[in-house]
C-alpha cells in the first residue's frame, strides 16, 4: 500500500469550515457597522432602509 492510499483525503476540512464561518461572521458584522454609520440619505441611495440593517 502506498503512502497516498492510506492518507485521509481532506484531514483539515473541519478547521477550514470553522475558519470560513468565522470569517463570514466577521465580514457581516463589519458591513453592518459600516451601514449603521451611514445617514438616511446615503442608505436611500443604496436602496436600504435603516430597519433592514439591524
Amino acid at each position: 500500500m502506498e503512502f497516498y492510499e492510506n492518507r485521509p483525503r481532506r484531514p483539515f476540512i473541519g478547521f477550514v469550515l470553522i475558519w470560513r464561518a468565522l470569517k463570514k461572521g466577521y465580514l457581516r458584522r463589519k458591513a453592518r457597522h459600516q451601514l449603521q454609520r451611514m445617514n438616511d440619505a446615503q442608505l436611500r441611495e443604496l436602496g436600504v432602509r435603516r430597519e433592514d440593517i439591524g
